[in-house]
């Protein structure tokens, strides 16, 4: 058996694209840390419909960020699917003593992963089929989700 391919990228268009892919891929599970989601398009119209897709199917999706803002204001189509699957999609907001953390990453059924080093930085990496790789970053998102109190809401304002 071979080790799985890590493949590096360094574009937004590389980062996109291996995104998507692990979208694409997850069955069951999404786990996302990132500090506001800016890179991620959760608003863009191909995401909308793979995370869709995703949650139609029964899979759940969780969310673990510094600072909602972004997608509050820039994000309206991510609003909407969090008031159409509220059952399947969960974000929390990260404290204060965590927000020095400025990895980023999606991880689809602890099996692909892609994960940037740097949020403010396009150089990372992207593994598929490999459980070895995801489970670090599975870990760090496990520990940043306990640390983490509700946060994005469908509705805004509370009503």
């Amino acid at each position: 058996m071979t080790d799985p391919l890590l493949q590096p990228f360094d574009t937004r268009a590389a980062f996109q694209q291996h995104l998507g892919e692990v979208l694409a891929r997850a069955q069951a599970t999404l786990v996302m840390f990132d500090p506001d989601f800016a890179l991620f398009r959760l608003g863009a119209p191909d995401v909308d419909a793979a995370l869709r897709r995703f949650l139609h199917g029964g899979g759940q999706l969780r969310l673990a960020l510094h600072d909602p803002a972004h997608l509050e204001r820039e994000a309206p189509r991510f609003v909407r699917l969090l008031r159409d699957y509220a059952h399947g999609i969960e974000c929390r907001r990260t404290p204060r003593g965590l927000r020095d953390l400025t990895d980023s990453f999606c991880i689809a059924d602890d099996q692909h992963i892609v994960r940037r080093f740097h949020s403010d930085h396009l150089r990372g990496e992207a593994a598929f089929d490999a459980p070895q790789q995801t489970e670090l970053s599975r870990q760090r998102f496990d520990a940043i989700w306990a640390e983490s109190q509700p946060g994005l809401q469908a509705s805004v304002t509370g009503l």
